[in-house]
């Protein structure tokens, strides 16, 4: 028997989230039988609330939208990784009651890049310019020996990602997003768009297209990666990165490794043709 241990994840809306079934599949498999994982659906103006409330026996806490920013000022330091994109998705409770946070999405594209065989690329593409986008660049910047090409809607966010682009050192070029297409016939894409924006995108993907890195997961496959994959070329899902950035937290939440990734994908899978 292990201790009586909490960690969950925040956010809202957060009903969707896949983080229960893969932190709780990752306890089962580590022999955690004392350890719980549960979801709240939070708000920015609830948080300081929320975080009032916890006590001795919270291990951790993983953060989606909209609180990746909002907690930074509730914590006693964030990581690097964490401050070179103002994101924080992690947070681990210290024993001695300190609260530190951490951005595993970075790593965790890296991690997930590396596993389908993508160590380093000579150029990249990202399509869109939000959120995730910024994590996007956080990662290529480590793995791109040369330019990055951000297709993005409007000037102010093409002024946001030139802005991150400086901070983190990477060589980046802004393209139009009515040219959005050309970023197809990069040796890697990176797409961070809702759902459905790069649909008519299909018709476009080369005769031998590099990898796409979708950063959806449900439903999936969406049409791109679905014509991508027909044309041969790698994909790597949104689950992947899912799977990763969870596997970090893990660690850091339970100090024990390795993770059982496999039985995380298992569940995961799993998960997702239940909903279906």
């Amino acid at each position: 028997m292990s201790a009586h241990r909490r960690a969950a994840v925040l956010g809202s809306p957060i009903a969707h989230s896949l983080s229960p079934v893969l932190h709780r599949a990752a306890y089962t498999g580590l022999g955690l039988d004392g350890w719980t994982y549960d979801r709240f659906d939070v708000d920015e103006a609830a948080l300081p609330g929320f975080f009032d409330k916890l006590g001795p026996e919270w291990a951790g806490l993983s953060l989606t939208m909209p609180l990746k920013r909002a907690v930074i000022p509730l914590l006693d330091g964030i990581s690097e990784t964490a401050a070179s994109v103002d994101a924080v998705n992690t947070v681990v409770f210290t024993a001695d009651g300190r609260r530190t946070g951490d951005n595993t999405d970075i790593p965790g594209m890296v991690a997930a890049l590396r596993e389908h065989g993508i160590q380093q690329v000579e150029t990249a593409a990202i399509l869109g310019a939000g959120a995730t986008a910024s994590s996007a660049l956080a990662a290529l910047a480590r793995i791109c020996t040369g330019e990055v090409a951000v297709y993005v809607r409007s000037e102010a966010r093409a002024a946001e990602m030139l802005e991150w682009a400086e901070r983190l050192g990477a060589e980046v070029r802004i393209g139009d997003w009515a040219d959005a297409e050309e970023a197809l016939c990069a040796p890697l894409v990176v797409s961070t768009t809702p759902a459905g924006v790069t649909d008519t995108f299909g018709q476009g993907v080369p005769e031998r297209p590099g990898t796409l890195f979708d950063v959806l997961y449900d439903p999936w496959p969406t049409v791109l990666a679905d014509r991508w994959s027909a044309r041969g070329g790698a994909v790597v899902s949104g689950l992947d990165l899912l799977l990763h950035q969870a596997v970090l937290q893990v660690e850091q939440m339970t100090g024990r490794s390795p993770v059982p990734l496999a039985a995380m994908r298992e569940a995961a899978s799993n998960a997702l043709v239940t909903r279906s």
